[in-house]
């Protein structure tokens, strides 16, 4: 007789018993080859103005923000989960906010039943950096693993700062939260997580891509299936206003700036030399696109399937 966790019940019983009905989310997919890539919301962040702009000069900085219908004081940008399924392997970029970190956030599990996928179906999960919007959903409301049949894998320089008892102390106060909330659910999923290096096929068809600075160990991952392929760049590019037009500027996000900034750049001549498609965690809409080349830098052109 099949048995399920204490979050499945009680998930399964908001269905149920209608105590939760929510609209399917709206969502992305493309084909890559024999294979699919499929983007869905984990809700959004609410972050100041301020945040978005950080040292760069302000008046060029709301230009460009207004340009692209952000005014006010606050920004909302999306928050983007990836999921990649080849017949075999159903793949989960990143899991979210879960229930702890925002309000406006934490939508995932919601999203994944909308588009038919259980959490017990994940084979795998890959995360690009421990942030709290990519991985404090990897436990629930009893920490408990929330894809408890999956592998959970992350880069080893990630895994190693943010397991370091120092980082907590070094990481300035406005993060002491994310350094405490990442350590305490790697030790709780200590056993669980693989780790692996810059350049490792870490499941079939998919190539670990180091793009340091946003964090000291962030990972993007090349998906390829056939001639097809995309990048999902978690936040080495962290959004689609100041950074396409401006990439040379600092952002407020990375915690090496004058790395992010080299990543950032390199990126851009990535994937519009190569024509690949791409997912930005908070880019708008589901995050699943393809990037122009502009004479004021780089234009995001969003799928609409």
């Amino acid at each position: 007789m099949r048995t399920f966790s204490r979050r499945q019940f009680l998930q399964r019983a908001s269905v149920t018993g209608g105590l939760s009905v929510l609209a399917p989310p709206v969502f992305s997919k493309i084909s890559l080859g024999r294979a699919s890539l499929t983007t869905i919301s984990d809700g959004h962040l609410v972050l100041p103005l301020s945040f978005a702009i950080g040292s760069n000069p302000s008046a060029k900085a709301t230009e460009i923000l207004r340009d692209h219908g952000i005014s006010g004081d606050q920004v909302r940008p999306s928050c983007n989960v990836s999921i990649y399924q080849d017949g075999t392997n159903t793949v989960l970029f990143d899991v979210g906010a879960g229930p702890d970190f925002m309000p406006s956030a934490g939508t995932l599990l919601d999203s994944l039943s909308a588009i038919g996928v259980a959490p017990e179906d994940v084979t795998h999960v890959l995360i690009t950096h421990a942030h709290p919007d990519h991985i404090w959903g990897l436990l629930d409301d009893f920490d408990e693993p929330v894809f408890a049949n999956a592998a959970h894998l992350i880069g080893r320089k990630e895994w190693d700062y943010w397991w370091d008892p120092d980082t907590v102390h070094s990481i300035g106060q406005s993060r002491m939260t994310f350094a405490a909330g990442a350590r305490r659910r790697f030790e709780m999923m200590e056993d669980v997580f693989e780790r692996f290096e810059d350049g490792e096929e870490v499941v079939s068809g998919i190539s670990a891509v180091a793009t340091y600075g946003h964090t000291p160990g962030h990972m993007s991952f090349e998906v390829r299936s056939g001639n097809e392929a995309s990048l999902i760049i978690g936040d080495a590019i962290a959004n689609h206003h100041l950074a396409f037009q401006k990439p040379e500027w600092p952002s407020g996000s990375d915690q090496d700036a004058d790395l992010g900034i080299r990543t950032r750049l390199a990126l851009f001549d990535r994937i519009t030399a190569d024509n690949l498609s791409v997912v930005g965690f908070h880019f708008p809409g589901k995050g699943l696109g393809r990037l122009d080349k502009t004479s004021s830098g780089y234009k995001f052109i969003e799928e609409t399937t």
